[in-house]
């Protein structure tokens, strides 16, 4: 159904538009995220910016908003009379539900449409579209960072392994799935232009483990 499934991507775009790093920075610190550290409104920042707790807190929000946003049509679908989405068009709605929960974090409507840049959202859609894919996804951001010890690059390299493992473990052959799929990690890559920018000038920093 067409306009359910319109629906659907509202919603995930609206749950991804909740802007937890943005909001709990304001309500418990009185500050803005985007106005410390690297401005970015994602659960790194939030970890230089406001230490470890919030940062752990803001991960699993921001996890849980890209999961939700794939996972609601099949639980509606279980647990109420909501039907069944059948789109003769589309094999992998998730891949499009993903997509939209990680616009909503990057363009949040709630804050005017300057958010983060939507990579723990999209893990958490990956998670929820297929956990053989998010185990890879996370096995190669955790070998880049142990080598680069930069989240930017690892989350950059990461989305592009998605790409390679969700063609090789499912192999979509509708022209829409396949755009969805390549879309993803451009968007990871177009969210990181200025990191891009500083990683060719040797100026990306690296990420610390703070000690208390």
């Amino acid at each position: 159904m067409d306009y359910l499934f319109l629906i659907y991507m509202l919603v995930a775009y609206l749950l991804g538009s909740i802007p937890t790093a943005i909001w709990a920075g304001k309500i418990f610190f009185g500050k803005d995220i985007r106005t410390l550290g690297s401005g970015n409104a994602g659960a790194t920042n939030t970890y230089r910016a406001f230490g470890k707790l919030t940062a752990i807190a803001v991960l699993i929000i921001d996890l849980g908003k890209g999961w939700l946003s794939v996972s609601l049509p099949f639980l509606l679908k279980s647990y109420t009379p909501m039907p069944d989405l059948q789109l003769s068009y589309i094999e992998y709605p998730g891949c499009f539900l993903g997509l939209m929960a990680a616009l909503g974090h990057i363009y949040p409507v709630y804050e005017r449409f300057k958010g983060g840049k939507g990579v723990a959202t999209l893990f958490g859609a990956i998670i929820a579209m297929d956990y053989r894919v998010a185990a890879i996804c996370m096995g190669v951001f955790i070998f880049v960072f142990l080598l680069s010890k930069k989240v930017s690059l690892s989350s950059m390299i990461s989305a592009i392994g998605f790409t390679i493992a969700f063609l090789i473990l499912h192999a979509p052959y509708r022209i829409a799935d396949t755009l969805a799929i390549y879309t993803l990690p451009l968007l990871v890559l177009y969210t990181h232009r200025s990191n891009i920018k500083r990683l060719l000038k040797n100026e990306e920093p690296d990420f610390r483990f703070k000690k208390s």
